[in-house]
């Protein structure tokens, strides 16, 4: 399983704490992007998140938390992420925002919130390359995971293994070294206050333990 470290909650200096965390065993850094309207929380422009991250040379996973889609797509590009990930509760023209990634050759991703099934995006499910289970509501840090979580978790595995699908299973919310172990058909977890606000390098060997 991979593991893309969160830096929302990362200290102060920001730039050479990412810096040292990029130097740990963790796979991706992620990026949450929020606009203040779809979350109540508002997060840093690109320009902002280019500068705190420059040190590190970890592939990006960025997550969208924001209404006005394909203008954050456009300004956040920039970063040259491995994935960009949208809300499928964000958007009437799901289709249109998937092609609009694509097209940018960005890997796509769709994020459901906790209150939303895994049956309302199957329509979807063959032109993504990452669906992101939301295992608490979006918007801010330290919550604690949704036990229910478990259950789209598997039925995305269980699509995938029937209809051959190619999308990884990510999930994003109150994971630590206990409920990751119980979540062991994710592809990639995002972790962010258990690492962030702990030493890293003891947090993230106990995840990986």
């Amino acid at each position: 399983m991979k593991i893309a470290a969160s830096i929302l909650d990362i200290k102060e200096p920001k730039s050479l704490e990412v810096s040292k965390l990029s130097k740990l065993d963790i796979d991706y850094l992620h990026l949450d992007v929020m606009d203040g309207v779809f979350v109540q929380n508002k997060t840093y422009s690109s320009d902002e998140f280019s500068n705190i991250i420059s040190l590190s040379n970890k592939p990006i996973d960025i997550h969208l938390m924001v209404s006005d889609v394909k203008k954050y797509i456009d300004e956040f590009k920039s970063l040259n992420p491995e994935f960009i990930t949208f809300h499928y509760e964000a958007v009437s023209e799901v289709a249109s925002v998937i092609n609009y990634i694509k097209n940018l050759n960005i890997k796509v991703g769709m994020s459901i919130k906790p209150t939303t099934e895994v049956s309302e995006i199957i329509d979807y499910l063959d032109y993504i390359d990452l669906i992101l289970v939301m295992s608490v509501e979006p918007g801010r840090g330290g919550q604690s995971f949704i036990e229910n979580s478990k259950n789209k978790i598997d039925a995305l595995y269980d699509l995938r293994s029937k209809y051959g699908y190619h999308y990884l299973i990510e999930v994003d919310g109150g994971i630590n070294n206990e409920v990751i172990k119980t979540i062991n058909k994710a592809d990639i977890c995002v972790v962010g206050s258990y690492i962030t606000l702990n030493d890293y390098e003891k947090a993230i060997k106990e995840l990986r333990s």
